[in-house]
Parts: structure tokens; C-alpha cells; sequence
């Protein structure tokens, strides 16, 4: 039996932060596209049940086009049944006006409520709850399992290994041990992860469906499960499914002198990574740079924006100094090094800022 384990879809997300309007617009609209494409995959892969492990929309109000799409996606797949986790971001079902809830769509409360998915001798049970501030201290102890049955638990939060008082969005995995759970099936993570929860189970977060920033690096996509019943097991994989993805690629750029010379090493650094164009870039400048180099992020931003369908460059570098070059100095840069380099208030990263600047100072470059 095939089960898919999606979560943090945000359908509706407004990705304005980093895209222009125009590529906003298209991204929401890829976005929907790509839910979409899932079910096409779960109708050909002939799936029985889709895990949404919340997150399913981003905003309060959602528009009409993607709350008729999901609403169709579910409704004219009966044999499919939807397991429906309402996360942080989600605030009320989607329901369609005038639309009744899809009896193949089923919803979790603020209660551990369980369904039984499959009964072949051996039962698959799912069981979920929504954490809210009344009910995540008690969630784990709660929570009762049949030892003999092949039990999935949905939840959505942060991992930790212990229950925080003030946060209710948070799974204690600690908790959650020896309670005969087979896999834990997460959401708010929004890159994919998979580790051991103890000596019977798993716990993974499938991440976002798509990359939406350049802080949802790596690959993207959702987790494929097959449970057997005979075998009492639960197998999972990771399915690549992005249409775009996001990645950090840090450039070192040490022995670059100019803007120039740091646009060659992205460039280089690019085609050994083979970045696709398609897809969200971040470049992050590392190294140490000699103190007489010249950058201008302005101008690699607007120098590289056409490589990529959005890409960013930011500055890590820190500035190389040879502070014995200046010892003997009797010019007036040699001077206003020696006193910055005397003040004890001062960190090695502000004295080589102020440097740095100082010395651009005097030999007339403007200063922004």
C-alpha cells in the first residue's frame, strides 16, 4: 500500500519578498501547478492515501482559484483518502461555499483522533492532533497506540527532545518513544528530513513541496511511503518534485582584487556546481580580502539578476590586514592605522571596517 507524506505546501504564499510581481504572480500560480502534478503522480503510482501534514495554505483568506483546486483534487479522487492536518499558517478548511466536506477527506482536532486507513489482518491506524496552547503538554501521554497494528501519527511543530512550556508548537520527540509508533509524519520543517525515533520507528518532515526563498535551500518535494501490512513496515522515500529549487552556494573569493575578479569566481563556481537557471540562487562571499580590494554587491546583484530566475549575492568576507606594513608608515594612512589598531574598545572586525574605510577616505573615493 502507497501513501504520500506532503506538508508546508503554503498555497497562496503572495512570494513577494524576493520576486518582482510579475515572477510572484507566475511562482503562486507554479505553486498550485505543483500540488496538482503530486496528484497526477499519486493517480499513476495508484496511491491510497495523501498525509497533508499542515500548512496546506499560507494565509487566512485563500483565494478562490486554490481552494477550487484542491477542493477538485479531492472530491473527484474517492478511492484517495486525504488525511488533512491543519498547521500554523492554516486557519479554517477550504471548503468551497455551499461545498460539504468530501467524505475521503478527513480532518484532525485538537484531540487525538485515529482512522483506520487498512484492516487485512493487520490494521494500518493514522492518528493525528493538532497542538494548540491547551493541549501540547499532554499530547504524548495522551497519545495510545495498539502495538499490533502498523501505526502512522501526524503532527505538526518544531522537533525538540523535550515539551516547552511557552511554545505549543513543538513535538517532544523524547516523549514520543516506545509509544509503538511506525512513522512519524511531520510538518513545518520546510526541508526534508528523516531520522530515527527509536528502535521501531522513524520521524520525518518532507519539507516544502517548493522552494518559495532563498532560505529553502536544497532539494524539494514530498515523501513516498509503502506499507506492509504482512510485514508490519513502513518504507519511505524522498521524491525530488520541484519545479524549482533553492541553493547557498558560498564563493571564496580571497585572492579577488576587484568586482570583476569576485564575478569570475561566482562564475566558475557556478559552472563546477552546475546550478540550473531555473532555479533560486544565493551566492555568499567568503574569505579574507586584502585590505586594498575593491567590491560593489550593487553591481554584482544587477550584473548576475538575468542568470537565474532570482539570484542574490551577500558579503561574509572579512579583510585581511598586515598591520607590520604599517609600522614604520610615516604617511598619514600609516598613522590613522596605528591608532585604530591601539584602541582596545574596538574588535578585530570593526578595526578593519574602520580601516577600510578610512583608508578609502584618504585617497578620495566616495564613501556610501
Amino acid at each position: 500500500m502507497k501513501l504520500i507524506h506532503c506538508a508546508d505546501l503554503h498555497l497562496d504564499s503572495s512570494m513577494t519578498t524576493h520576486l518582482t510581481k510579475e515572477k510572484a504572480k507566475e511562482r503562486k500560480a507554479e505553486l498550485l501547478a505543483s500540488f496538482n502534478r503530486m496528484m497526477e503522480y499519486a493517480d499513476r503510482e495508484n496511491v491510497s492515501a495523501v498525509l497533508i501534514a499542515g500548512d496546506l495554505f499560507d494565509r487566512k483568506n485563500i483565494s478562490a482559484t486554490a481552494r477550487n483546486a484542491v477542493y477538485h483534487a479531492i472530491s473527484t479522487r474517492p478511492e484517495m483518502t486525504f488525511y488533512y492536518l491543519k498547521g500554523n499558517h492554516d486557519v479554517r478548511l477550504f471548503l468551497p461555499n455551499g461545498k460539504e466536506c468530501p467524505e475521503n477527506l478527513k480532518l484532525f482536532g485538537e484531540e487525538w483522533t485515529a482512522y483506520v486507513q487498512a484492516d487485512e489482518g493487520c490494521r494500518l491506524v493514522i492518528s493525528g492532533v493538532e497542538l494548540c496552547e491547551e493541549n501540547h503538554a499532554l499530547i504524548a501521554n495522551s497519545l495510545t497506540l495498539n502495538r499490533e497494528d502498523v501505526n502512522i501519527v501526524m503532527l505538526h511543530g518544531q522537533e525538540a527532545e523535550y515539551a516547552a512550556q511557552d511554545k505549543a508548537e513543538v513535538v517532544p520527540l523524547r516523549d514520543l518513544r516506545g509509544k509503538g509508533i511506525d512513522y512519524l509524519a511531520l510538518g513545518h520543517v520546510h526541508g526534508y528530513k528523516k531520522e530515527t525515533l527509536d528502535s521501531r520507528g522513524e520521524y520525518c518532515y518532507p519539507g516544502c513541496l517548493e522552494c518559495r526563498g532563498f532560505d529553502e535551500y536544497g532539494e524539494h518535494g514530498f515523501v513516498l511511503l509503502d506499507v506492509d501490512l504482512e510485514e508490519k513496515t513502513v518504507a519511505s522515500e524522498f521524491i525530488p518534485f520541484a519545479l524549482r529549487n533553492g541553493h547557498y552556494v558560498e564563493v571564496d573569493v580571497s585572492d579577488c582584487m576587484s568586482t570583476a575578479e569576485i564575478m569570475d569566481a561566482i562564475n566558475e563556481t557556478a559552472q563546477r556546481e552546475h546550478l540550473p537557471h531555473e532555479d533560486f540562487v544565493k551566492f555568499v562571499l567568503v574569505g579574507e580580502m586584502a585590505l586594498a580590494s575593491e567590491k560593489d554587491l550593487d553591481y554584482l546583484n544587477q550584473w548576475i539578476q538575468d542568470d537565474y530566475y532570482t539570484v542574490k549575492v551577500t558579503d561574509k568576507t572579512k579583510i585581511r590586514i598586515d598591520y607590520e606594513d604599517y609600522q614604520n608608515d610615516a604617511s598619514l594612512r600609516g598613522e590613522f592605522v596605528r591608532l585604530v589598531q591601539a584602541d582596545e574598545k574596538l574588535s578585530d572586525e570593526e578595526k578593519a571596517q574602520m580601516i577600510q574605510y578610512g583608508i578609502r577616505a584618504l585617497e578620495g573615493e566616495e564613501i556610501e
